[in-house]
């Protein structure tokens, strides 16, 4: 922290809030003596933030941490310029919650001819972004305002806004309901999901989504817990639709993105307006490996619109074949259904009476799985699950009184109390999800099995079901379960006590497996070998 003697008093206690005030006033002052405003000048063009270190210094963390005045390290700042230096040429630079200037002190001297803009509700922090655009010469196209940036008018340009910066971070429970309220109106104009345990850095991304124009870019550093948490669907619908997302790189808690606290940062660049088919995601330990934002690994937009968390996208393969993708660029993951009560729902003597229709042959055990072998071919030898309708009334009389009879009975009856039913539409309809193609186990002291479902059996939880996001051919399919059968092991995998290795449907997702084209190929060449065969 760099604390020039100027601004200490005798003992080098750091200076008050007024004398800190005063000396950033003093800096916009034709009157201001040379020797103080050159060796701010010195300090500021080195890199340092001198008045924003003694702020941050001064003014007691619960303070800051309650209006979310978390200040951007040097490095972070320098790796979001140097990203938009090589991708746009802004007319006009927009930092929504500036604090001292950082983002717009270095912006500005990326694009010398750029008007510079910042909002902060805190009028110290406002004279501090004065005095130092000043003192660098940039305060004749700076303007900074003490406004709140949720409820500014930001004017419409011809040219590109560079929208770059921290956004406040600011828990729920400090929000107040005026401001919950602009959340939630400006979701819905957006046709957005919207909750009231968002974060402010939520709304600060939904208020840039409002004023930005098609063709601005952005560039933002906000904790990265939006990737994974139900409030942050909000920020991952922006990212994939309205924002344009390009690019996301996560920095662990251990580089410190934010100073003093401990939480995992996230850099994502935006190109409003556009529709981008595979943004890219990464991830670093320390702010000396930032590099490229937007390099790493490639996701497909349409992966992107029905997973419900991200973070697991920036656990980047140290090496991927170049004719690879991931498994869930192709396919989703699925685990089983849970009944809630194997006991009740698979068939035995106490199902006797229900109607044949309501049984389905389903995979109850990964034993099921691993003596198939490559192909599931005996639905007789598996067990079935009763899985009757939300709507009884879909029923004919007579199956309508055999599935009441069968609710009524003591040991089914118990199962109405489970948590597991207490939670579903109706609690009788245990909702087997459709067969998928590609069954596979995931749990064992061996690696998966990856079986071809020529039954159309359903899977409970004990499995996990392939689902291809787009319609493939039957020998591409096979194709794929042949490769995934043939290089299965225990890598990727979670490894608990005894050796017993776990597959969580995002960590399968992430098995490497031939791109569409190639499997196409493998495919034709199975046929080929069976031809000859015959």
């Amino acid at each position: 922290m760099f604390f020039p003697a100027f601004i200490t008093v005798p003992d080098d206690t750091p200076a008050t809030e007024d004398e800190l005030r005063n000396v950033a006033q003093g800096l916009l002052s034709v009157s201001e003596s040379d020797g103080l405003r050159q060796a701010i000048t010195q300090a500021v063009s080195a890199g340092y933030d001198p008045l924003g270190d003694i702020f941050c210094s001064i003014r007691d963390a619960k303070t800051r941490r309650d209006d979310g005045a978390v200040y951007t390290p040097p490095a972070i700042v320098d790796a979001m310029v140097a990203w938009a230096a090589a991708t746009t040429q802004p007319s006009r630079i927009v930092d929504a919650g500036c604090g001292s200037g950082r983002f717009l002190s270095a912006a500005a001297k990326a694009f010398p001819k750029a008007e510079l803009i910042g909002f902060d509700t805190d009028p110290l922090a406002c004279d501090i972004a004065r005095a130092n655009l000043s003192v660098l010469g940039f305060g004749n196209r700076a303007e900074i305002r003490q406004e709140d940036f949720l409820r500014a008018e930001v004017c419409s340009i011809d040219g590109e806004t560079l929208w770059i910066g921290n956004p406040p971070y600011v828990r729920h429970h400090q929000i107040t309901p005026r401001d919950k309220d602009w959340l939630k109106m400006h979701a819905r104009l957006l046709d957005l999901p919207s909750s009231g345990l968002a974060g402010l850095h939520v709304y600060f991304l939904l208020a840039i989504a409002h004023k930005a124009k098609v063709g601005d870019f952005g560039v933002q550093i906000t904790s990265a817990e939006w990737l994974d948490v139900n409030y942050g669907k909000l920020v991952r619908e922006l990212f994939t639709k309205q924002l344009g997302g390009r690019s996301v790189l996560t920095l662990e808690a251990t580089a410190q993105p934010f100073p003093g606290t401990a939480t995992t940062g996230a850099v994502t660049t935006f190109q409003f307006g556009q529709t981008v088919k595979a943004p890219t995601f990464s991830r670093v330990k320390t702010v000396e490996e930032l590099g490229c934002l937007e390099g790493g690994k490639p996701v497909s937009r349409e992966r992107l619109l029905t997973e419900p968390r991200w973070s697991h996208f920036t656990r980047t393969r140290k090496t991927m074949p170049s004719d690879h993708v991931e498994l869930g660029e192709l396919c989703r993951v699925h685990r089983g259904q849970v009944t809630g009560a194997n006991a009740v729902w698979i068939e035995g003597e106490h199902t006797h009476g229900l109607p044949n229709h309501v049984f389905y042959p389903t995979v109850t055990k990964a034993r099921d799985l691993i003596n198939a072998g490559a192909r599931l071919q005996d639905a007789d030898a598996l067990r079935r699950v009763v899985d009757l309708p939300k709507d009884l009334s879909v029923l004919s009389e007579e199956d309508r009184t055999a599935v009441r009879r069968f609710l009524r009975r003591k040991s089914v009856a118990a199962a109405k109390s489970g948590y597991v039913a207490q939670n579903r539409r109706a609690w009788w309809s245990v909702d087997l999800r459709k067969p998928a193609p590609i069954l596979a186990t995931y749990m064992a002291r061996r690696p998966p099995s990856f079986v071809l479902n020529d039954v159309d059996a359903r899977h409970i939880n004990i499995a996990h079901g392939i689902y291809p996001r787009e319609d493939l051919s039957q020998p591409v399919i096979e194709a794929l379960a042949t490769h995934l059968r043939n290089t299965a092991t225990l890598d990727g995998g979670r490894v608990y006590a005894g050796g017993l290795t776990k597959f969580e449907p995002r960590e399968m997702e992430r098995l490497p497996i031939p791109r569409p084209g190639v499997l196409a190929e493998m495919a034709m060449s199975m046929d080929s070998s069976m031809e000859a065969a015959e």
